[in-house]
């Protein structure tokens, strides 16, 4: 059930972030002042379409005003808790970032061995991203057909909308970093290092 408080004091700190008075965002709503006052003061209970009109007039999706701001706005994943994955050839992937229902965004560490190649990935859906940053060691990078050599400190971004590949050629060991900006689950397939 919809709080009238809670509401009244959404739609008053948007109105006041915006800068806007009562009479103009009763004008650009097309909701009297008076009504507006009375959502404000939780004095009314507005119908679906009044609602409607204050969001529009508010520049925020209608559920921005109707649904309960999260609780929990910070959520920490414990490294006791991170997803560790060992792999043939001996390297190892963890999942550092928090699982957050519609957030399409990963934070990945990733560890090569001496002389690993964890070999080819395939594309995820256009629209996608990841970016690398070499933490230690030397990282070979094969976007498509492209080539590049990574070291310390080194980072890099790439459309993962292509195949893509991972190794570590050199004599010590890497470890790098990846965000990848995902657009929807990969089909099958090896996992990504």
């Amino acid at each position: 059930m919809l709080d009238l408080g809670v509401l009244g004091e959404r739609v008053q700190e948007l109105r006041a972030e915006r800068g806007l008075t009562l009479q103009e965002l009763a004008d650009r709503s097309s909701v009297s002042v008076s009504m507006l006052s009375s959502v404000e003061r939780a004095a009314k209970a507005p119908t679906v379409t009044v609602l409607s009109r204050i969001a529009d007039g508010l520049g925020v999706p209608l559920a921005k005003l109707v649904t309960e701001p999260a609780q929990d706005r910070v959520i920490v994943r414990r490294a006791a808790d991170q997803d560790v994955s060992d792999h043939p050839g001996g390297w190892r992937r963890t999942i550092l970032s928090p699982v957050v229902p519609g957030v399409n965004v990963e934070l990945l560490r990733t560890e090569l061995p001496p002389g690993c190649d964890a070999g080819d990935f395939p594309a995820y859906a256009s629209g996608s991203h990841e970016y690398v940053v070499v933490q230690e060691g030397t990282l070979v990078l094969t976007v498509d057909e492209q080539r590049l050599t990574l070291t310390a400190g080194d980072s890099a971004y790439f459309a993962a909308d292509v195949v893509h590949g991972f190794a570590n050629p050199g004599p010590e060991p890497c470890s790098y970093y990846i965000t990848a900006l995902i657009m929807r689950p990969r089909g099958g397939g090896p996992t990504r290092p």
